[in-house]
């Protein structure tokens, strides 16, 4: 094992992952090789790492305050910390260094410290991919910490790990926005046969093999287009819904085949209008796709459109735009796909105000 001292140990290492915002394919994106397309957004979960010679601490002052989400099981009560920032935080630290001691790195102590955008002030979460950002920002930071050198490609298949580790039924989609930044035509890989390889070939070779199903595409917006996003003021939790959908595509196995079949042939035409600068075809196939998550929301009763999302909505269509919910809903944020008109873009974002939907003044972060 090589006793790594050399440049950098001591230096004061800063990495920014940005958020995300799926614009269409949620819920079946989760399946591998079906698309969805996902934006990152200029709201950033920021660590930062130095080195410790005593003990290593982790730290973040919007992290400490979490609410700890719990279930039955019969009588015994089990904590679910899929929405902990802090196990996705722990678990890119395990599988980073896992990784940096199959090349031969040796360990050290570190303090690293957590400063995230993506929440509200009151510590509500706008529903950006934090667990993502913060796991991507992460094994960003210990790359550098431990020189590891990695691609693009090597840090979001180690974030993808690091985040498959803690929840188990996510698509990664939010985890590829985080690292390429911008706009990205993305599907999911098996992820069955990720387990089997973690399992069975060393962390350092699964990170090399190509992943079956894998895709992450760039994707270049309109620019006669404008991209909005409401808040509707309610978290949801990302991992709780999945689970739910899970249990309809289990138990109602001919619809949910029927939803991932015609999602499949929307994104795929809708990503057909992004390569042909079509703003007419972007805007039909998130109305389209909209009303394809309310078939998935009837059969499935699970709400992913709320009453504030469905006014978001209503209220964006009023004024010309293409809407809807944006990741797996029952909260969170709307989004609306708009002419650039500034005049008309005003007044939506009024009406939305007048209607306590807080628009939310981010725009795209591209790494380019």
């Amino acid at each position: 094992m090589v006793n790594y001292l050399g440049k950098g140990f001591d230096d004061l290492i800063t990495v920014h992952a940005p958020g995300k915002l799926y614009i269409a394919g949620e819920y079946a994106v989760v399946e591998p090789g079906y698309p969805a397309i996902v934006v990152a957004m200029n709201q950033f979960v920021t660590v930062t790492i130095e080195n410790s010679y005593d003990h290593g601490t982790i730290n973040s002052k919007q992290y400490e305050e979490m609410p700890v989400r719990w279930r039955r099981r019969g009588n015994q009560l089990i904590i679910d910390n899929r929405d902990n920032p802090f196990e996705y935080i722990l678990s890119s630290i395990k599988y980073t260094e896992k990784y940096a001691l199959e090349k031969h790195q040796s360990l050290a102590l570190f303090n690293l410290n957590v400063n995230s955008q993506l929440d509200a002030d009151d510590g509500k979460k706008y529903g950006l991919g934090s667990s993502a950002a913060v796991t991507v920002a992460t094994v960003k930071a210990l790359s550098e910490f431990y020189h590891l050198n990695l691609s693009k490609e090597e840090i979001f298949k180690l974030a993808a790990i690091s985040h498959f580790k803690v929840q188990n039924n996510g698509s990664f989609g939010d985890i590829a926005a985080s690292v390429y930044g911008g706009w990205i035509a993305y599907q999911s890989p098996d992820r069955q046969w990720l387990t089997q390889m973690l399992a069975t070939q060393p962390l350092s070779k699964v990170i090399q093999l190509d992943w079956p199903q894998l895709s992450i595409e760039q994707l270049h917006f309109p620019k006669e287009l404008n991209l909005l996003i409401g808040w509707s003021g309610s978290p949801a939790s990302t991992p709780v819904l999945v689970d739910k959908i899970a249990v309809a595509r289990s138990q109602q196995q001919d619809k949910y085949q029927q939803f991932l079949e015609a999602s499949k042939d929307c994104l795929q035409k809708m990503i057909a209008g992004f390569k042909s600068g079509s703003s007419n075809i972007i805007k039909e196939q998130i109305a389209q796709n909209r009303h394809l998550l309310q078939q998935l929301a009837q059969f499935s009763e699970v709400v992913i459109e709320t009453p504030k999302l469905t006014k978001l909505c209503e209220i964006a269509i009023r004024y010309g735009a293409a809407a809807k919910s944006s990741g797996a809903g029952g909260g969170d944020c709307g989004i609306a796909v708009i002419d650039a008109d500034p005049t008309v873009k005003e007044a939506l974002l009024r009406d939305w105000s007048l209607h306590q939907i807080q628009p939310l003044n981010f725009s795209v972060h591209s790494l380019d």
